[in-house]
């Protein structure tokens, strides 16, 4: 099944973002006509306006997104019948299980946009200068900035090595230098900053690059947000639905390989069954992408 077979919904909109591992998802979730579908991480709709083009079925899915950025992008499909939610994936998730509303199909995509990462201006990305912010959701307080300039060495410190991953002699020079330099107002300034802390030359990942992980998962609770999301899955999906989960950092993959491999070894007890034993790999499935590089798509089945 190849992409180019489902052009999606109002195309120039879906310009703005290419969608990971698309035809793979497709194929996993396999969306036929009168599916409803639940997209927790809408975006711009690049997944969304693929999966909708084969379930034509508009009024009963629904697509989520905390970025009013990306909630303005899908007014062309809240035109046409789609229940669009502005809110984090997780109230999204516990309002539609209150409601007792139920999907066929569910994708969540856990990765930062393009525009996200593109836009200087929401301060995601050292490649370009920006305000140091990375909020998915501008409507509240905590900042990048705020963490930077406020937290104690050992609470920055714990961020890098947790949500970064960042070995602990080099988040050590790290945390140091953003002490001895702060305040920080832009990405890179701080990147600048982290960059001369690297000892030796660097290959392909700039020095910065987990510190920025660590402090954009920080400021949206992404990890947390995803513990709680998992549980609810099973509440939301009809008999014989598919939940879709793209995920981009080992973090994230780790907690849903934790959750559907619980699911799995659960046996009569289990709410899901594995479609995808093994996840598929962004780097092989989706070379061509140059946001794939590190995606991987778990997919299950409400028993």
């Amino acid at each position: 099944m190849s992409f180019k077979e489902h052009p999606p919904l109002a195309e120039k909109s879906f310009a703005l973002h290419v969608p990971v591992l698309l035809d793979a998802t497709l194929d996993n979730l396999s969306p036929k006509e009168g599916d409803s579908y639940l997209d927790l991480t809408a975006g711009y709709g690049g997944h969304a306006r693929a999966v909708l083009n084969l379930t034509k079925n508009l009024k009963e899915s629904y697509l989520v997104d905390r970025d009013s950025f990306a909630i303005s992008k899908l007014q062309d499909l809240k035109d046409s019948g789609v229940n669009i939610l502005h809110r984090d994936f997780l109230s999204a998730a516990e309002f539609l299980v209150e409601q007792e509303i139920k999907f066929d199909l569910i994708l969540a995509d856990l990765g930062v946009s393009s525009p996200q990462l593109d836009r200087a201006e929401r301060g995601f990305s050292f490649k370009k200068n920006g305000p140091l912010d990375m909020r998915m959701n501008r409507d509240q307080d905590k900042t990048a900035a705020d963490l930077v300039n406020k937290l104690p060495a050992s609470e920055l410190l714990r961020i890098i090595t947790t949500y970064g991953e960042e070995p602990r002699g080099s988040a050590n020079r790290i945390v140091k230098a953003i002490i001895d330099n702060r305040p920080f107002t832009e990405t890179g300034q701080l990147a600048e900053v982290i960059l001369k802390t690297h000892k030796g030359k660097y290959q392909k990942t700039h020095p910065a690059t987990r510190t920025f992980q660590a402090l954009r998962i920080a400021v949206n609770d992404e990890l947390l947000q995803i513990e709680n999301l998992l549980p609810l899955l099973p509440k939301l999906l009809n008999k014989g639905g598919r939940v879709g989960i793209i995920s981009f950092h080992s973090l994230e993959d780790r907690l849903v390989k934790k959750y559907f491999k619980q699911q799995f070894d659960s046996g009569f007890e289990a709410d899901l069954a594995p479609i995808t034993k093994k996840p598929i790999d962004g780097s092989i499935e989706d070379v061509h992408n140059p946001r794939s590089r590190s995606a991987k798509l778990r997919v299950a089945v409400k028993k």
